[in-house]
């Protein structure tokens, strides 16, 4: 009985002895014990710089079109579809060809090279595979190859914030990123609130529990919900808090420990998140800023340039804010016109500009993660940071955005 006694205290001891301390990168000078690769960038690199793992365990196949039909999903629009397409078994294989394959280690110790220090990773609510209805269909097994990517980043000093990307019954009509194309979103009521609940306890339990995730300070509850949807406010944004916060208690993680909760902020567009928080201790807000989305911004290069050189999208209450995702993009229409085409190094000039300004007004925050690592979007590297730097359009010291004169 003693020796069975003591034995349950030991698994309980090793248990708690890998929690994850959920904060803030340099609340525990993190950003000080990088990798065997790091050159660390010493003036500003403090801030949040990173990326977003896009595509990887939420495919959009706009990005990577190669990639899906690779795939066999070809002419299908979402992860949904395309599981459905294929079958099951077909399907599973598919996908663990694709997540062992689209990024790997070596992807890691680029970032590593190119100064960044946090990954943003999207994920679907079907990762928790419990979750998912008979009637569903979604690719199976990723939560092993999620271990691992947390792994490669913890091991290299980054910072990691893993996000529901798609919700139960999808949050926005005609979006891949949901991981099903739906004509109306089926997210917003009760069932599928208690689902993304249930995803968001279960990943919180994970985060604390498993070593892997050792440097995932911070889960966002929802990406880009709909703005006419006043029960995102009233509803799932403080049930969301009290969930996550309820699983931490039941763990006995510290209070300086405890996760950063992420919601979109006023300034995406959805409402106020705080509006019915009863409480927001180490709460985050997140802002997307597509200039390209933005009709009140003159589409020109001057335009484009002044916005970004003069935007500071700081809420009072709504901190810290990450500028969760944002690129090189201009307005689809203008893409390819004379002003803003990238083939042959064509404004190449103003490119370097933009993404400038743009760091420099996004570090006014917490910092900031591009959106995307990679793409297969024929050498436009305007969605790709890694295409990006490669054309000499970010530069790989991301302190350089502040003497470029950018602004």
């Amino acid at each position: 009985m003693i020796i069975e006694t003591t034995m349950k205290l030991l698994v309980f001891i090793l248990l708690y002895a890998v929690v994850a301390n959920a904060w803030l990168p340099d609340d525990h000078g993190l950003f000080d014990k990088r990798g065997r690769l790091s050159k660390p960038h010493s003036t500003y690199s403090r801030k949040i710089r990173g990326v977003n793992l896009g595509s990887l365990f939420v495919v959009e196949p706009w990005m990577i079109p190669k990639e899906w039909a690779n795939m066999g999903c070809e002419g299908t629009n979402s992860e949904f579809d395309c599981v459905k397409a294929l079958g099951q078994r077909k399907a599973n294989k598919a996908f663990q060809d694709h997540w062992n394959n689209w990024f790997t280690e070596k992807d890691m110790d680029k970032m590593v090279s190119f100064g960044l220090n946090t990954l943003r990773i999207p994920l679907g609510f079907w990762l928790s595979e419990s979750l998912v209805h008979a009637d569903e269909y979604f690719p199976q097994g990723a939560l092993p190859v999620l271990e691992r990517v947390c792994d490669w980043a913890a091991e290299r000093g980054f910072y990691v914030i893993l996000e529901m990307h798609g919700a139960p019954g999808a949050q926005t009509a005609w979006q891949a990123f949901t991981g099903k194309w739906v004509e109306e979103p089926g997210f917003y009521n009760a069932s599928e609130y208690a689902r993304a609940y249930k995803f968001l306890g279960w990943l919180t339990k994970l985060i604390h529990t498993k070593r892997s995730f050792r440097t995932v300070g911070m889960i966002g509850v929802i990406n880009e919900p709909n703005w006419d949807e006043p029960s995102i406010l009233d509803e799932f944004y403080p049930n969301a808090y009290s969930k996550i916060r309820s699983v931490e208690s039941s763990l006995r993680v510290k209070k300086n420990d405890a996760l950063h909760i992420q919601y979109m902020d006023s300034k995406w567009g959805a409402g106020n998140p705080n509006r019915n928080l009863t409480n927001t201790y180490h709460t985050a807000y997140d802002n997307h800023r597509y200039l390209k989305s933005d009709t009140t911004v003159v589409v020109s290069q001057e335009g484009y340039l002044s916005a970004s050189c003069n935007d500071n999208l700081i809420v009072p209450g709504e901190t810290p804010l990450i500028v969760g995702e944002w690129s090189l993009g201009p307005k689809t229409s203008e893409e390819h016109s004379p002003e803003f085409q990238v083939a042959d190094d064509a404004n190449k000039g103003f490119y370097i500009k933009w993404w400038a300004a743009q760091v420099l007004a996004y570090e006014k925050g917490l910092g900031w993660t591009f959106w995307s690592w990679k793409t297969e979007l024929n050498n436009d590297y305007r969605w790709s940071y890694l295409e990006a730097v490669e054309a000499g359009v970010i530069k790989m010291n991301p302190d350089k955005a502040y003497t470029i004169g950018a602004c």
